[in-house]
């Protein structure tokens, strides 16, 4: 048989704890003191809870990007300039090169639009006066820009003006993201001897101007796109170059490089699998500003002379055109600037914004 001792309840050891006759019972908590939550009070236990849902570098770039209005906006104006001039073939309402002699300086005509200016309306001895209706055109035809001296329509090469200015700055790309990232990280990479002779093959490169490369170019070959594309890859990728070299050098030291060197990782495969990851804010950032600068590159050579050759239109060869008659038909030159002017401001803008949101830092 075993010895069964009758246990004490709860109620009875609480009524024969000694208590001070000064002070009270403490209370004791019974069943109908709590109740059970609903589900909708429970989505909100947490609600001050500190919490954000874990993003890439890229995503949160991307986050910082779209807090940047102006950045935004320029690159929606880039993206419509973009589809505008490489899908000319179907916005150009006339042969950009077509000459028609029977519709020479005719100015803006938008139709539904009763702005002077754009309404195909001139002055004429303090008289305005309908050029369309004067120079006898169809009814129903009109030019969005004008036309200028031989009869072209300005609109129509303004689009082919601006694919020929962004093929030479993608072109301008394509070398940074090539020759200068490739010259970068082995200069960087290598270190000593042969990274000292390296930097003054750039050096000697910098020290040269543009514009006598250019100039030296036109004496072997014509002026034209080729001669400006040989610039832009003798000169255009050095500043990637000096960039990504720099970056390297530091990449090169930290931990992960030299986990994957002792792993035995080729040099290749760490430039591939760690080095561009980590230089790819420095890669982008540096491309955006380095197109701008062949546009207006583009634009300068084109506007003296030596660059893109007539009959083509590039933004440069209108600009000088349109100078000619400034005085007197200030529409001509006006477009080509104006377009000029917002893809450069643009770019800057979009660059500011892809600065900022891949090195915050940067800002402050």
């Amino acid at each position: 048989m075993t010895n069964q001792t009758n246990q004490p309840t709860e109620a009875e050891l609480t009524t024969n704890l000694p208590t001070d006759n000064n002070e009270p019972a403490a209370y004791q908590p019974v069943a109908t003191d709590f109740q059970v939550i609903s589900a909708d009070e429970k989505k909100h236990l947490d609600d001050e809870k500190i919490s954000a849902p874990s993003l890439t570098f890229t995503q949160d770039a991307w986050r910082r990007l779209k807090k940047n209005k102006s950045a935004m906006v320029s690159m929606v104006i880039l993206l419509i300039f973009f589809v505008l001039a490489f899908g000319s073939g179907i916005f150009e309402t006339h042969n950009p090169n077509a000459q028609n002699p029977a519709v020479t300086n005719l100015p803006a005509k938008v139709p539904g639009v009763p702005i002077p200016g754009l309404n195909g309306t001139i002055m004429q001895g303090g008289i305005r006066v309908d050029a369309y209706k004067q120079a006898g055109v169809k009814p129903g035809t009109f030019y969005l820009m004008g036309t200028d001296q031989f009869g072209r329509d300005l609109f129509s090469r303004v689009l082919y003006g601006t694919r020929i200015s962004l093929t030479i700055a993608l072109v301008a790309t394509f070398f940074d993201l090539t020759i200068g990232i490739a010259y970068g990280i082995i200069s960087g990479w290598k270190g000593g001897r042969i990274d000292n002779f390296m930097q003054r093959i750039i050096e000697i490169i910098m020290s040269i101007p543009n514009l006598v490369v250019i100039i030296l170019l036109i004496l072997v070959l014509k002026p034209g796109m080729v001669s400006i594309i040989l610039a832009i890859a003798i000169t255009s990728w050095v500043s990637m170059a000096r960039l990504v070299r720099a970056e390297t050098m530091q990449l090169k030291n930290q931990e992960f490089i030299l986990a994957a060197r002792s792993l035995g990782e080729s040099p290749i495969k760490i430039a591939l699998k760690h080095l561009l990851p980590n230089l790819s804010s420095v890669i982008i950032i540096n491309t955006m500003f380095t197109i701008p600068s062949a546009i207006f590159f583009e634009a300068l050579l084109s506007y003296i002379g030596i660059g893109i050759s007539a009959p083509q239109a590039s933004l440069g060869t209108l600009l000088n055109d349109g100078q000619k008659n400034f005085q007197f038909l200030s529409y001509q030159m006006w477009f080509p600037a104006i377009v000029l002017s917002i893809l450069m401001i643009c770019f800057n803008l979009f660059g500011d914004g892809l600065r900022d949101a891949f090195d915050p830092k940067s800002k402050e």
